[in-house]
C-alpha cells in the first residue's frame, strides 16, 4: 500500500519526482550548472531521501545531472564530445529510417504525416514551444512507424534527449520553430514522393541546424558547457 501524508494524499513515487525534475531540466527551469540537493527535493515532495536518490540516479544515467561524492549535485553542463557522439548515432539511425520510410510510405502514412505537420503549424502560430517539442518527438516516431522500425525510435529518443536542452535554448532565443517545420515538411514531402535521397539530404540539413545554436550559446553562455580536460 502506498504511504499517505498528513493530508491523506499519496506520497509521490520515484517516477513522479523523476518526471518533474526531468521536465524542469529540459524546459531550462533548472539550468546547466544549477545546484540541486537531495534534502531540498525531499522537502519539496515531502518524502524521504531514498526516492529522491533513486530519481537522481535515473537522471544521472541520462546525463542530465552530475552526482559528485562529497560535493553538490548539479544539472549537467553540455559536453561537446557527448553532443558529437549523440548526433553521430542519431544521423546513422535516422538515415536508414528515412530510406525505409520513403520505401514503405502508403496512404495512411501520408495522412499521418500531413496531420502531424498541421499540428506543428498550429503550435507555431500559438508560439507554444513546449507543445512543439512534443510534436517534434511525435513526428520522428511517425517516421519510424512508417519505416516499419518502431524500435528505432527508442534509440532516436535517447540520443535526442541529450541535446533537447540546446534545442530548447535555440527555440527560445532564435524562434526557430518555423524553420524546423519547413524542414519537417521537406522531409515529409520527400518520403511521400518515395525520394529517399532527398529525404536523407533534408534530414542531414535538419540535424545540422544545431550548429548555429551551439555557436550562439557558447558566445552568450559559455558557462553552460563543460571545460574540456587538458
Amino acid at each position: 500500500m502506498a504511504q499517505l501524508n498528513n493530508d491523506g494524499e499519496r506520497r509521490p513515487r520515484v517516477d513522479d519526482i523523476f518526471n518533474v525534475l526531468h521536465d524542469e531540466i529540459l524546459a531550462l527551469n533548472l539550468k546547466p550548472g544549477d545546484k540541486i540537493s537531495e534534502a531540498d527535493i525531499a522537502a519539496r515532495f515531502n518524502v524521504s531521501r531514498q526516492p529522491v536518490r533513486d530519481a537522481f540516479s535515473r537522471l544521472a544515467n541520462l546525463d542530465l545531472i552530475l552526482i559528485r561524492p562529497q560535493r553538490a549535485t548539479e544539472v549537467r553542463r553540455f559536453s561537446m564530445r557527448e553532443i558529437e557522439k549523440s548526433r553521430f548515432v542519431r544521423l546513422s539511425v535516422e538515415t536508414e529510417v528515412l530510406r525505409r520510410a520513403a520505401m514503405y510510405c502508403d496512404a495512411d502514412g501520408v495522412a499521418r504525416l500531413n496531420a502531424a505537420l498541421d499540428e506543428q503549424q498550429n503550435s507555431v502560430a500559438n508560439r507554444d514551444v513546449e507543445k512543439f517539442g512534443q510534436l517534434d518527438y511525435d513526428f520522428h516516431r511517425t517516421l519510424c512507424d512508417i519505416a516499419k522500425v518502431d524500435f528505432a525510435f527508442d534509440v532516436i529518443m535517447a540520443e535526442k534527449s541529450k541535446v533537447d536542452r540546446l534545442c530548447m535554448l535555440g527555440l527560445f532565443k532564435e524562434d526557430r520553430m518555423p524553420e524546423l517545420v519547413a524542414d519537417h515538411r521537406g522531409i515529409a514531402d520527400a518520403v511521400i514522393a518515395h525520394d529517399a535521397d532527398r529525404a536523407v539530404d533534408i534530414g542531414k540539413r535538419h540535424l545540422s541546424r544545431l550548429d548555429e545554436t551551439i555557436q550562439r550559446i557558447t558566445a552568450s553562455n559559455a558557462n553552460y558547457f563543460e571545460i574540456p580536460e587538458a
